[in-house]
């Protein structure tokens, strides 16, 4: 097999829109792991046995299933009970699930790292508990997961193909539809794959010196 530029050119703007896509997904999936993941993590610092439990139980689970099966499940199995989203809804909703579960320990760990004292200043100036947290706990604890949050945008990145088996035209579907039309495979591939990197590597690298800042 031999690259032929003609081909890689004819399907460049089909990579362009797969990218635009996967970009989207990548995205929306993010936050909703963020959010989701901080969501947990309050939940399983309460006092109520009866919010905490529940809440580490659904963790583990959705952390211990495969991320292809949740995928699965959320689009062929949830339409037979009324629940029926896009196909590039359902790949946000797995993708911002899932990664919800390793985000929620990122924040975590962020909340640990933040000083007894913090807490003890609050309750001394009688703040509120929501205020405690929203005013002086989570600044902190966010500041100090920033690169590990990134680095799970990179993981969800690299994850995305996964939403081409359930119909999303991101950039894998792209090139597996130019290779039946044209059977030129190698071409469309090489040039996903290259995509990939193009993305990844530079948001590794700002990452590792977001870390050396935040770090100081």
């Amino acid at each position: 097999m031999t690259w032929d530029w003609s081909v890689a050119w004819d399907f460049l703007p089909q990579l362009l829109d797969g990218l635009l896509i996967t970009l989207e997904a990548t995205a929306l999936g993010s936050v909703l792991s963020f959010t989701l993941g901080l969501v947990w993590a309050a939940a399983l610092r309460s006092p109520t046995r009866l919010v905490r439990w529940p809440v580490a139980g659904v963790v583990e689970f959705v952390r211990n299933t495969p991320l292809l099966v949740q995928l699965f499940f959320f689009y062929y199995v949830l339409p037979d009970w009324g629940l029926q989203f896009s196909a590039l809804a359902t790949g946000v909703i797995a993708l911002g699930l899932h990664y919800s579960t390793y985000t929620a320990e990122v924040y975590r760990a962020g909340i640990d790292a933040v000083p007894h004292g913090q807490w003890e200043a609050a309750v001394a100036l009688s703040m509120s508990r929501p205020r405690t947290w929203f005013a002086v706990i989570l600044p902190q604890a966010i500041r100090r997961v920033v690169p590990a949050l990134g680095n799970y945008v990179i993981a969800m990145l690299k994850d995305s193909p996964l939403l081409a088996l359930i119909g999303v035209v991101d950039m894998l579907q792209e090139a597996r539809a130019e290779g039946a039309s044209s059977f030129q495979y190698i071409e469309p591939y090489t040039m996903v794959g290259i995509a990939f990197i193009v993305i990844a590597y530079p948001a590794s690298l700002l990452l590792r010196a977001l870390e050396r800042r935040l770090g100081h």
